[in-house]
């Protein structure tokens, strides 16, 4: 583990974040499942990051693994791939049709776990019915994770591996004109932030990006980003072990990228047309409206979705609830216009 990360949720509170702030009501559909997920998990420190990486594996609501073959209809392959200049390569996890129509849309997928925990295959099954359809190649990033590897490396490896999956469009059956980049919680903070990069690199073109309840703002200063305090949802208290993983002693200071943290960033000019959401009842809240906003005001298409109730992944974690169902029906309508695009 690197030295410099020192958590401690039982003396941070004050001293971070300031006093607890007012939190809109949770859904009460979703009370039963915020309650259990209280119940198995806590916020994580330095001693307990193992088992909470072991329980997160596991599943906090127990489901069948998902049969990546679509019942044979999906191609499954892993490469390794170069990574950054002098890192390690990096796996990428493929998922194309087996009857395949032509070039498709390529949708490259980055993993969310609050940038310490999780795989290339963490919530990938949210995206295996558009390549069952024949109507997008899956591409997901094994990113390294802090502590153990803070920033730069996770958003690198992830641009490393968008820029090798644009390089291979044709080999890999997409169409480099529809090339979106999707990540949800951490993995959207990442996709944002490679995003960016891919502007300011002048490589690759980018259609859309989709940022799930994305983890943008190392700072704290919202109202949301201080008002859940062990509510066993990603509350402050997890964000700032997430964040200090992440980013060290920098955290909250100047010296934080925008490729690392991107509600930082001054120029949002020249993005991909956005889909952005959140729920009501999450620390990201504040960050992700205001960077919807400023997109905006910056001349780029955002479609943004805030669902009254709803908690950070919630829509993942209780799928059974009518606002998650709202969520995933119009996260997928706005996925299908963009793969048709």
């Amino acid at each position: 583990m690197e030295g410099h990360i020192s958590v401690d949720p039982e003396g941070v509170a004050d001293d971070v974040f300031g006093a607890v702030t007012t939190r809109p009501p949770f859904d009460p559909e979703l009370v039963p499942v915020v309650e259990m997920i209280r119940a198995a998990m806590a916020t994580p420190t330095i001693e307990t990051l193992p088992a909470f990486r072991a329980t997160m594996a596991e599943g906090i609501l127990t489901e069948e693994p998902t049969d990546l073959t679509a019942g044979g209809r999906v191609r499954v392959e892993e490469r390794q791939v170069p990574g950054p200049e002098g890192a390690p390569e990096i796996t990428l996890l493929i998922l194309s049709p087996v009857e395949a129509r032509g070039p498709v849309a390529g949708i490259f997928n980055i993993h969310g776990g609050g940038m310490i925990l999780g795989d290339r295959r963490t919530g990938i099954e949210q995206f295996l019915q558009y390549v069952a359809d024949g109507d997008a190649v899956v591409v997901s990033v094994e990113y390294r994770i802090a502590p153990e590897h803070p920033d730069p490396a996770p958003v690198e490896d992830c641009y490393a591996g968008l820029a090798w999956t644009a390089k291979h469009a044709s080999d890999l059956g997409i169409d480099p004109d529809r090339l979106i980049i999707v990540g949800g919680s951490a993995g959207g903070g990442l996709a944002a932030g490679t995003a960016l990069l891919a502007r300011d690199r002048a490589f690759p073109h980018l259609s859309h990006q989709i940022l799930i309840c994305p983890m943008l703002d190392d700072r704290f200063t919202t109202h949301s980003s201080r008002m859940l305090d062990d509510e066993g949802v990603w509350d402050r208290g997890a964000n700032h072990f997430g964040w200090t993983a992440l980013l060290g002693d920098r955290r909250g200071g100047p010296d934080v990228s925008p490729y690392a943290a991107p509600a930082r960033a001054q120029d949002l000019t020249g993005l991909p047309r956005t889909y952005i959401d959140t729920g009501s009842v999450e620390v990201f809240r504040g960050e992700i409206l205001d960077y919807a906003t400023r997109l905006s005001q910056a001349g780029v298409s955002v479609d943004l979705h805030m669902w009254g109730g709803a908690f950070h992944a919630s829509d993942m974690m209780a799928g059974h609830a009518a606002v998650s169902r709202a969520s995933n029906a119009t996260r997928d309508e706005f996925i299908r216009r963009a793969l048709e695009a």
